[in-house]
This record gives structure tokens, sequence and C-alpha cells, in this order.
């Protein structure tokens, strides 16, 4: 598949035979291709050509294929054009105007040369611009969006611009729109003058408006011109004219504009008055269709003619066919660049739809969507499903969007809404041999952008000027399976409810992130079952649900396995399979020994009446340490395609359901984005319509969900974050401390200050306070500074957020949920929205400023550790409590109240089990952000369709700032544990969601810490940076190493593209080394390896395309590591693929040695907490990319780099050592009764919970050794000597109960908890006494 071709390599014949198979895929590849082309014969395959040919670009073409040199100039006077454009459309009807011109041999003879702008990527290319530039005369620019592309086209145009005759520029970015001239017409004041011209372009969220009211003047400003007697206004009237040419792009509109143009500005034709035609005026907006004999303005009108047909069946001319609604532009229809457009047009027609293909030549699609998709009347849609094969955002194109507008549109519409992309920068074989797949800056403008209207579905479909007939088919089918869930009714609609199993074993079927999986199914079903839908034979219960999907029924007891719904041969499985013969390299042949009885492939799951629900099979790799070796991800497995092919062609599902957060499905190999038809995740999903649930706060990978398996997202709410409280021995200190505060100054203090002193050594409180020893004579002074110590961290374990419990997806938070979140809402100052916070409020009654108080409490002052606990709690109970702070400013907090009276709407607002039955009856379902709710209150009411933000927006001002005060914090503290020296490397690791929900923070931390500022456009969006003096900085620039996980690498690729532009820029600076160790690193290194310093300066690391994660997580959760260096080697092997800005089409390149040399120097390594839900032990992520262990290894000197974690949960944003974040995770959750209290109340799901914090544990305790032993004894406590704890969970769930006891004697084992022989001996034998319980219940 796509994914094995990351780099440019050539085969010797000895390793043909063993990649027969890629070979074979490459030839599937080829199948996309128009006929016509000539098929390679299969020598060509031995060499597998990628995408890092040429120049390491993605785009290969140059300008050559549009020079036009006319070869008999008939003594004529020579007019050269150079033009820049973004896509292709252009080309074929200038070039035949530019011929035809020729032909007529009268006044001037015509060269002609073109350039689509990525094309000036190229040094190569962008030379011979400007040297096609020198002896132009006329230069024509239109759609420059990209802002790099655009200063180079500027620097090149502006050296000349004095020279031409003529520079036309149509709508781009305003730095290039100041060079048009036209005689004394001159852009040059753009956006200063009072002009009406001008003012469009002052606008600054002029959004697509801009192109509407340019059109509009384009219709109006001629006439009223043609009777200004000055030059000035017949330029600009020339200009106006020359724009409606250009928009009305047929040969022959393009040949007067010539024509008008020479005449007018060429001096040497300036006497010759040649003549020309006016523009022929197309419609604005309108409906096309490539067999019709004109365009039509009127809908009803189209359709009278579409009943006239003889062409097309009756069948798609009744009233049963679904509908099926395009939106297209106008340019390639105009310039006869349509064939794309008729492909599908025809496709959907000969698969029983009937089309209405609309097209707007502005960049507001929004007006002609509602004009001719609804009925004026009726107020109906016309249409079941509509595509867009513009790919662009449905209002505002490349330039500023406006999504509201866009959704309002969508949502009176009502159906699903696809943006099908057409390849704009790259050619189809360059595509095809992307491991990337999309071009990053077409995946900013044509995925990101339309995903936040509500677009889903980016399929590939047209090359440049050609379809791609297996993309078509399949984007066709896909938009007419959608239309059907409107036609059918919800009695016959067929619905697979697909639940994951992680790790497998049957104590995890049904894990979602912080989903109560089972319960929630029950409760959708029974509400679809209200709702008309069959739910044949539901059981009466979650649990009896879970047992009839867990338990075979026809075993005498219950098999080991999970219930078989089919049993697929394999002859059956090869028919229904195509790909089937793909999946042998890396499984051998079917039915292979995953999902199998050895003779079938087996379907796990149960069915109700029209309802499956199928257990998705995983990985299948991750019980194999040497597949986890492998730094590319192997293909999906029989067993896995099987459960996909039951699916689609056995169950015939209208609908897949994947249930919670998340499956493997979308992480697949295949392309990042833009799948091809060998890319897993597109064979896989079919055209099944996928509707995901997907956790709220998990933008990142519901966006992977989104692009690589089509799916149509919903969010769901994560239980509230409540206060994760005091218990045991913590409550019993707090309770001294009160005392203490009322004693202190009689003879009792120094007393109870020694009862803190002993209660906090047996909490474990000694390794995060300097406790002295018992006993110790200590100064009043001394006795405040120590309790205020102890304090300060009691409040921090108290006020610790913490969700409790499981959410079950339609069940609103009930009251006191909702204040939790609340409160937590309101402790966050908003500066942008005019908000301060509760907290700052209270705090100023008392004049001082919160974040003092805040430092003041961090360093253990005890006034402010109880001021801090006083305002804390006057927040919690706002009302009651507020007399205290009776001074505070009444219109701040009628402000904040007013925003939090919103939010609670939002809060208990309920539309997740709403938005499922819109998606299911075919419906739009609204698009919103995904993120923290605390942070980012617009992410509720949750159900709806998950979307991250444009890529090109991040990092933030707002941003920005926080970053600068995380490294200043960082940096400081490890001054403190270094000696007072600066940390010359750090390795950090950046993630998708908290840089979705933080806009960017990680992001800024990288470019701080280096020493660098990002640099917006015009359109506000960050493509550019510049090094920040050493002045200003105040310190050295610190190296860095950065580790992006594989979804940070799929969305923010144009990120990746910034930073290592970023790291190389500061390497080539010219500095004093001792202040720029990333150039002192990049100079030794470029040294040692004989490269050079841009080289050796590679910071920018992830996996190879398509592979996700280090495995590490994988190998603990299945214990299938024998040491730790085995764990390591797979980091090394699966995250040493560089990322390199100066070959970005080369995707991601193996660059082991580099990644070794500067992790080598690494003296501290850094990850950020971001939010409540998510911290170190709850999901595996973390220490899947904790490389502390690692780099100890890899010091020459063996020291162990110091581990910190930046917590940016509150308000007050902490840097710890990573041992100081754990031991705060394990008494907040793990050891906590309100927390596990919590989870066992949700039954079977909760155990599983428990049993995975405590793996995750181990996991750390694995990468970086920071785990003290009194955490596993505490744990041992809790919940194995407790007698009736441990039958707790041994009777909820007797698998993950055993997996508990396992991962105990495991830790002892690997020499990470020292305990007691009878502590050990009683695991022992508790682990038998479970084995024979499972078995004997299964026997």
């Amino acid at each position: 598949m796509a994914s094995l071709l990351s780099s440019s390599f050539t085969l010797t014949s000895s390793k043909v035979d063993h990649l027969s198979s890629l070979s074979k895929k490459q030839y599937f590849l080829h199948s996309f291709l128009p006929k016509k082309a000539n098929q390679p014969n299969s020598k060509s395959f031995l060499k597998v050509k990628c995408a890092a040919v040429g120049n390491g670009l993605f785009t290969q073409t140059t300008q050559e294929v549009r020079r036009i040199v006319p070869e008999n100039k008939n003594g004529l006077p020579t007019v050269k054009i150079v033009y820049v454009v973004l896509e292709a459309q252009y080309q074929s009807s200038l070039t035949a105007a530019v011929q035809s011109l020729n032909e007529s041999k009268r006044y001037a003879s015509y060269e002609l040369v073109g350039y689509l702008v990525e094309e000036l990527r190229d040094e190569s290319n962008y030379k011979s611009f400007c040297k096609d530039l020198e002896d132009a005369n006329i230069f024509i620019g239109s759609l420059i969006f990209v802002e790099e592309l655009a200063l180079k086209v500027k620097a090149a145009v502006e050296k000349e611009r004095d020279r031409l005759d003529a520079v036309l520029v149509f709508p781009s970015m305003p730095e290039v729109m100041r060079l048009n001239k036209l005689g004394s017409f001159s852009m040059s004041q753009l956006g200063q003058s009072k002009s009406p011209f001008f003012q469009l372009f002052k606008k600054k969220k002029q959004s697509a408006g801009f192109a509407d009211s340019m059109l509009k003047l384009v219709r109006t400003l001629p006439k009223v011109l043609k009777y200004l007697p000055s030059d000035k206004a017949q330029d600009a009237r020339l200009y106006i004219l020359s724009l409606q040419f250009w928009l009305g792009g047929s040969p022959d509109n393009l040949g007067n504009f010539l024509k008008m143009i020479s005449g007018s500005y060429i001096p040497a034709l300036k006497g010759l008055k040649i003549e020309y035609k006016d523009p022929v005026l197309y419609l604005d907006t309108g409906v096309w269709h490539p067999l019709a004999p004109c365009m039509y303005d009127d809908v009803k009108e189209y359709l009278n003619w579409y009943g006239t047909r003889k062409d097309v069946s009756e069948k798609v001319k009744g009233p049963n066919a679904p509908i099926i609604g395009l939106v297209l532009q106008r340019s390639h229809i105009v310039t006869g660049d349509d064939s794309h457009y008729a492909a599908v047009i025809m496709e959907l027609e000969a698969k029983g739809a009937k089309v209405i293909p609309i097209f707007a030549g502005g960049l507001d699609f929004s007006g002609p969507v509602e004009k001719y998709f609804v009925d004026p009347v009726t107020k109906k849609t016309f249409v079941n499903s509509v595509i867009s094969l513009t790919g662009f955002a449905l209002v505002g194109g490349p330039a500023r969007q406006d999504h509201p507008k866009a959704i309002e549109a969508l949502m009176k519409l009502d159906v699903p809404y696809i943006v099908a992309v057409p390849l704009v920068f790259q050619t189809t074989e360059e595509w095809l041999n992307s491991t990337l797949g999309l071009h990053p800056i077409q995946v900013a403008l044509q995925v990101a952008l339309p995903e936040l209207d509500g677009g889903m579905e980016p399929i590939v479909f047209a090359g440049k000027a050609h379809a791609l007939h297996k993309r078509v088919e399949q984007l066709c089918t896909r938009a007419i399976k959608w239309a059907e869930l409107t036609k059918k009714t919800k009695e016959e609609k067929r619905i697979a409810i697909t639940v994951f199993s992680f790790p497998p074993d049957k104590g995890n079927v049904g894990t979602a992130a912080y989903l109560n999986v089972f319960a929630s199914i029950f409760s959708v079903l029974k509400d679809l079952k209200e709702d008309g839908y069959n739910v044949e034979g539901l059981p009466e219960s979650s649990e009896a649900l879970i047992e009839e999907v867990i338990h075979d029924k026809e075993a005498q007891f219950s098999s080991p396995n999970l219930n078989v719904a089919y049993k697929m041969g394999v002859r059956e499985y090869h028919k229904l399979t195509p790909y089937a013969t793909m999946l042998e390299e890396n499984w051998g042949k079917a039915p292979g020994n995953l999902n199998s009885d050895g003779e079938n492939l087996l379907v796990y799951g149960k069915q109700y009446g029209n309802v499956f629900i199928g257990v998705q099979p995983t990985f299948g790799y991750e019980g194999d340490p040497m597949r986890l070796l492998f730094s590319k991800s192997a293909s999906p497995h029989h067993g896995f395609a099987a459960y996909y092919s039951f699916v689609e062609k056995i169950f015939k599902a209208d609908a897949v359901l994947h249930f919670g957060t998340h499956g493997s499905l979308e992480f697949m190999p295949g392309k990042q984005v833009g799948m091809s038809d060998a890319c897993y995740p597109d064979s896989l999903i079919g055209n099944i319509p996928n509707v995901y649930y997907y956790a709220a706060n998990n933008p990142s990978e519901a966006t992977i969900a989104k692009r690589r398996s089509y799916a149509n997202t919903i969010s769901y709410l994560t239980p509230p974050a409540e206060n994760a409280g005091l218990y045991k021995g913590l409550k019993q200190l707090s309770e001294l401390i009160s005392s203490y505060q009322s004693l202190k100054d009689s003879g009792r203090g120094p007393q109870i200050v020694s009862s803190i002193i002993s209660t906090a050594k047996q909490c474990n409180l000694d390794k995060d306070v300097d406790l002295p020893d018992e006993g110790t004579e200590l100064s009043v002074k001394d006795r405040d500074s120590v309790v205020g110590k102890v304090y300060s961290k009691i409040m921090e374990i108290e006020s610790r957020l913490l969700p409790c419990g499981l959410h079950i997806i339609g069940e609103p938070p009930t009251a006191m949920e909702a204040v939790a979140t609340l409160v937590n809402i309101a402790a966050l100052d908003r500066p942008e929205d005019e908000i301060t916070s509760f907290p700052s409020i209270l705090a100023q009654t008392v004049g001082r400023e919160i974040e003092d108080i805040y430092r003041g409490s961090d360093k253990g002052v005890l006034k402010d550790v109880e001021l801090l606990k006083q305002i804390t709690e006057a927040t919690r109970g706002a009302i009651s409590k507020f007399t205290k702070f009776y001074r505070a400013d009444r219109e701040k907090l009628r402000k904040l109240f007013e925003f939090l009276g919103e939010c609670l709407k939002l809060i208990v607002a309920d539309n997740e089990l709403g938005s499922l039955k819109q998606a299911l009856e075919g419906k739009f379902v609204e698009p919103g952000p995904g993120g923290d709710p605390i942070r980012n209150p617009k992410v509720l009411p949750t159900g709806k369709n998950i979307h991250a933000l444009d890529p090109q927006a991040i990092p933030t001002t707002a941003a920005m700032q926080s970053a600068r005060i995380v490294v200043e914090r960082l940096v400081e503290r490890q001054k403190i544990d270094n000696g007072g020296k600066y940390p010359e490397t750090v390795a950090l690791v950046l993630w998708g969601t908290d840089n979705i929900k933080t806009y960017g923070e990680s992001l800024g931390q990288v470019l701080w810490m280096i020493g660098v500022r990002p640099i917006a456009d015009t359109l506000g969006r960050v493509n550019r940076v510049e090094p920040v003096s050493l002045e200003e900085l105040g310190r050295p620039r610190i190296d860095v190493v950065v580790n992006c996980s594989g979804v940070f690498r799929d969305l923010f690729i144009n990120q990746m593209n910034l930073l290592d532009r970023a790291v190389k820029m500061v390497a080539e600076l010219d500095e004093p080394v001792e202040m720029n160790f990333v150039r002192k690193h990049a100079l030794e290194q470029a040294e040692s390896l004989g490269v050079g310093v841009r080289e050796a300066a590679t910071r920018i690391f992830s996996n190879a395309s398509g592979s996700y994660s280090s495995n590490i997580n994988l190998a603990v959760e299945n214990s299938t590591w024998n040491d730790e260096k085995q764990l390591q080697d797979m980091y090394l092997s699966r995250k040493s693929f560089a990322f390199d800005c100066d070959a970005p089409g080369a995707g991601m390149t193996e660059k082991r040695q580099v990644f070794e040399m500067a992790l080598s120097t690494a003296e501290a390594t850094f990850q950020n907490l971001d939010s409540s839900e998510i911290s170190l032990t709850d999901v595996s992520h973390y220490f899947d990319s904790d490389p502390t262990n690692l780099v100890q290894n890899l010091r020459k000197d063996g020291k162990k780099p110091s581990a910190y974690i930046a917590d940016t949960t509150t308000a007050n944003a902490q840097v710890r050592t990573l041992s100081e974040t754990v031991r705060l995770d394990a008494r907040t959750k793990l050891l906590n009764p309100k927390w596990y209290e919590g989870m066992m109340s949700t039954g079977y799901e909760g155990v599983r919970e428990i049993e995975k914090r405590l793996t995750n544990t181990v996991g750390w305790s694995a990468t970086s050794g920071q785990v003290d032993n009194w955490v596993y004894e505490e744990a041992n406590t809790t919940f194995i000597q407790d007698e009736e704890m441990m039958n707790r969970l041994m009777n909820k769930n007797p698998n993950s109960f055993r997996k508990m006891v396992q991962t105990f004697l495991e830790a002892n084992g690997r020499g990470y908890w020292e305990t007691s022989a009878d502590n050990i001996e009683k695991l022992r034998q508790l682990y038998s006494e479970v084995e024979d319980k499972i078995e004997g219940i299964d026997r």
C-alpha cells in the first residue's frame, strides 16, 4: 500500500520476488488514471519511484507545458504574456486564444507562458519565471493566496513593474493586488484610498462578500465609467472589463481581452485601433449540465428539460430516484475545463441518481445553494445529498471564509454535505506516489476549512483536467448511500453498531474514552426502538446486553471466545474482499490465526432485528514483539477485513455506527489525507456511511476519523470534572493544619507541627515537600513555612479536577455536575470576551492580583495558601459565601454571571441522541469545534459534528504569551535542578489535541525555546517566523528535539514545515555558540556526520506516514516485551522519521542517526498536560512518547535527564517534575476513593478503567523509572488486601481483575515494586483462583 513508498529507492532484483505484491499494488494504483493513458509495462515497476523525486517538492510540473512561441513572426511586433494562476483551468482557453490570434497574422504575434503558483517553490522554476518577466509586456495573476508564494511573485514582478506595459492581478492577496497597473490606473494605495473600489479591500472581515461585491461592481461600473472623461476613469474601466473577460474565461473572451490590452497599452500597437468585441457574459450563478442546450437560471426550467431527456432511464427521471446536488466552480465551465465535472454527473446518472449541478462565479455559494436546492414555495429541499466539487469552503473559497453563514445555509438544506477534492498542486502520479497524499497547503485550504462548514468525506476525485474513475465511483456510490438514508423507512434501515476491544481481552469489550459503552448502546437502542427502528429481542438491561455479546450461547458453558455472529469461509471471504491478497504479504494466506477457527473467519457480535452489534477486531500485532519493532505498521489482518466485508455485503448495513473513542480503522496504513483505493481505511469502510461517536475533547483523532474513514463524527460529553477532595491521612493532615492555624500562637503550636510532619511522612509527602526531622526545634517562621508548604501540596491535591464515573449517551449532567463544570469555567480569565474570572474578581477585592496569590501559594507562603483556599471555596459556593468579598466589582460580576448563564444552558442541552438520529435519517449534523468545554464552552452542547481548526491559524498571539510563561518556568526549574546552568537541549512531544485546545501553545513553546516568533500574513495565517534578538530573549537559544505524534503530523504538517524552517534558520544565524545551542550542536553533528549544517539541524520527527505511536503502549498493555532496551528500540525505529522543509514533498524520511545524536544532547524531557480529563495515567499515549530512559542510554555520560510536565489545566500553570506529577495522579485518581468508587459504580467498565490506570503506571516505570514504590504498595493495599474490595472487582469483571493481578506481579518481577514475600504469594494464589474461576465458568 502507499505507505510503503516513503522514499525514493531502487530494488535489487533479488528483492523483487519479496515485493511482488507491492508491484501488484502499484499496478492497482494505476487503475485510477483515465483509460487512455498508457499502462506501464511490468518492468517499469522494479524502480519504485516515490514522492521524493526531482526537487523533493510536491509539484514536479514546469511552465514548459504552458509555453507558446510563435513559429513565424511575419515581421509583426511580439507581445509576450506571462501569467501565474492557482489552478490550471485557464491553460486550454488561453492557449486556444493565443493560437487563434497568431493564426490571424494581424497586428502582433503573441508569445505566452504560464506558471501554476505552486511551481514557483522550485528554485529553477522561479529563476525562469524571473527571466520570463525580463522581456514580458503583460503580466497576469489570479487567485494567489499562499503567502510565501505571493511574496515571491511580488518580489519578481515589482522589479519589472515600471517597465511592463500592463500588470493585471485578479482577486489575490492584497500584497499582489497592489501590483496592478493599467496606464494611470494603479492599486498601489490598496486599502488606504477612500474610493469605493478600494474600500472593498479594506474590510477586515470581508469574507466572501468581497468577491460578490466585486462581481456586482464589475457588472455596473463599466456602464458608469464610460461617461467619465478622464483617462483615469477609462483605465479603471478597462481593468474592470479585463476582469469581466477573465471571469468569462472562454477562448473568445480571452482573445478579445488580449486584443483590448495590447491595443491600448503596448506602445508598438497604440495607433492601430485594434478592434475587440465586448465580453460575452455568462450567468453568474445557475444550473449547468454538459448535455443541456444552455445554462438555466431557474431550477424548474432545468427540471423540465431533464424530464424530456431520452438518454437516461425512466428510473432516473422517476419520483423515487435519489437526487444529488452538485456545487461547481464557474471558471471550469466557462473555460471548458469541465471533463471531471461531466464524469461525476455521468457516474451518478449511471447509478440511478438524478443530478442538479449548480455553479457560481463568486466565492460565496450559500446564495445559489438556497436558490437552486430549496423549493421557494414549500421551503422543502429538492436534493437528498450535496457534493461540492470545488474543494473550497462554501463561503469564501481560498480567501477569507464565513463559516457561520455557510452553516446557516447548510442547516436550511439539511442533507449530508460532502466536499470532494480535485488535485490542485500535484499531478495524479505525484499524488499516487506520495505517502502524505494531498499537498499540505491543499489540506489546509480544501480539507480543513470545508470541515468547519460541516463538510465531510474529502475524496480525491480528479487530477488536473481529468477524472479519476475509481475515485469518482467511490464518491458517487457514497453520496447515493447517504441520500438513500432519507428515502428508506426507519423499520427497514439496517444499522451496524461497532464496538472496540482494546487490548484484546474479554474484559475489554466496549472500550471507549470516558464512555459507559454498553449502557450507552442500550439507551440508544431503546430510543431507536421507540422511534420505529426494528430492534427485535433487545434484552431488558445493559448488563444482559453485555452478557449476550460477550458469551457464546451455543457452547455448553461460555467459551473463551465472544459470541460468534457469522462464520465466513475462505472462498466467500475472497469473493467479498477484492483486496484480500494484498494482506498476505503481512499475514500469510487466509484465514490466518486471528478471528478464525482455522477454517473460517469469525465475526463476533450479536444481531437484534435490523441492528447488529459487532466487535471490531484489533490491529493483530499487539502480541508480537517482533512486529512491534517494525518502523511501519502492518496492513489489517484477514479477520479485520472480513469484519467490514460482513457488515457491508452480508449484513448489508445502511450505516455503521462506531461507538466511542476510538477504534483502529482510521489508523490503518495509507496516505495521511486524500486516500487512494489502495489505502486500507478506504477499502475497509467501502461504501457504508460512517457515523462515529467521538469524545468532544478529542478533536484531533476525530479529525483523523473524518478524513481517513469518512466519518460523520458526533461529539459526546466527557464526565464533568469534580475536585479530587481529600481522604484518609490527607484528610487528617488538613484537620491538623486547621487546628494549627487557630492554636499556633498558644503553647501547642510546636506539638501540632510535629504531628503534621509525621502524618505528612506517612502520606509519603516527604517526596514532594522538604520536611525537617521530627523533633527538630523550629522557629515560628520555620513552623509557618513547613505548614505552608504541606498545606499548599494538600490544596493542590484537593482542588485537582478529575472526571468521576463514565458518561452515558443521552443522559445530560445532573444539577451538581453542571455546577462543577460552571465553577471550572468561571475560574478562567477570557480577555477576548472581556470576561474576568471569579478568582480574579475576588482577589481584587482584597487589593491583590490573583497571579501573585498563585505564586505565593506555590511557594508555600501560609497566608497566601489560606487566602487562595478562601477564594476557591467562595468560588465554589459562589452565592452563599459571597458576603465575605462584598466589595467585588458589580459590572465585572454581571458580565461573568451572564456568560455563566449562557454556559449553563449549553451544558444541559443534550443533543447526542438527537444528532445520531438526524445522521441516520440522512440529515445535516451541525458542525462545532472539539476541545475542552472548560476552556472553550463553544464545544457545548455536544452532539455536534466535531471539527478541528484552520491549521494555518496557530499559534495565536494569546497562545504565544502562555507559551512564554511555561518556557520561562521550565527553564527556571531546570536551572535550579541543574546547578544554575541553562539546559542545552530539551526533548519534547507535540500532540494534536492539545494544540487544538490551546490554539498552538505547545507549538509556541518550541518556537520560544529556540527564540523565534511567528508572523501572520494579511489574512491572519501563520506561515512565517522571524528570530527574536538575543537581547530581547535574555538567555541562550535552547536546542530542541521534537517528537510529533502521528496525529499531529497528519493535522499540522504545515506547522511541522514551519518548525523545521525555524530550527534551520536559527542554526544558520551568525551567533556565538554559547548563546545558540541549536547552532552549537548542529555544527558538531554536521562535522561528525559529514553533512551540511541544515541537514544536521534536523529536529522535527514523527512516525512514517500512515503509522502512529511508538508501539511501547501496545507492548506494555499486552505484556509483550522482554526488557527496557527492547522498548527503546521500538521508539527509535518508529519515531525517527524526519520532516524536511527543503523537500516537503518527500514526506517523512528516516533519519535515525541524526535523531539519536540530537537526543543524546538532551538534558531535559518535557510534555504538556492541557485538560483535566486526561492525565498521565489515564491514557497510554503519554508514556508511549516518553524518551527519558532512552536519552539516558544515548548520553555519553549516562546521566538521566530531568523530566518535566507542564500542567496548564488550570489558570495557575505549573511546571512539575514527572515524578511529582505521577504522585499527584496516583493520589487523586488510582488511590482516591472518590475516583475509584465513581468508577466501580459503572460496573464492568469501571473495573477495566481501574486496571488501565495501574497498567499505565507500569508503563511510566518502564520508560522513565519515575514511579515511587509506595504507589504500588498503596494500590495493592487498596485493591488486593481489602477483601471486600477484591471480591467486588472479581465479580464485576473477572477478566479485567485477572489482568490487574497479573500487572502487580509483573511490576514486582520487573523490579519496579519491592514488597513482602507474603504479598507476592497472595497475588500468585489469587491469580490461580481467578484463572480457575474464569476457566471454571468457561469450561
